[in-house]
């Protein structure tokens, strides 16, 4: 399974002090960090934000986006409403998605990045 998962960004300082702020909704931590990366965890899976090896310029994958599990609906509410007040772009707004039971918000990071919180049932 996934043990954590890296998106790119053109500002480490900007991009941190979003996630600091974000993932502390979620109960995350920065437990690594370096001068090209900084990672979060909070029990399970990791997040990171890194400047990209190869020394170009970090870009969004086409496809690409990073579930962030909550427990409960007001969970997701609460964090989406933290990544919009911290600056992400709003690609979904919260609450449920068909009848599975799946309620979800999406958003886009400020480096351009697409997440989303979610729980089911």
């Amino acid at each position: 399974m996934i043990g954590y998962v890296t998106v790119g960004t053109n500002d480490m300082e900007k991009s941190a002090k979003f996630y600091d702020a974000l993932l502390a909704e979620l109960g995350a931590k920065r437990q690594m960090e370096g001068d090209t990366f900084i990672a979060w965890g909070g029990g399970g899976p990791g997040l990171g934000i890194i400047k990209p090896h190869d020394g170009n310029a970090a870009t969004v994958g086409n496809g690409t986006m990073v579930a962030l599990a909550c427990d409960k609906p007001e969970t997701v509410d609460r964090v989406y409403k933290k990544a919009i007040e911290l600056g992400a772009k709003d690609e979904g707004a919260a609450g449920p998605r068909g009848d599975s039971g799946f309620y979800a918000g999406y958003f886009r990071d400020l480096d351009g990045n697409k997440l989303n919180v979610f729980c089911m049932g």
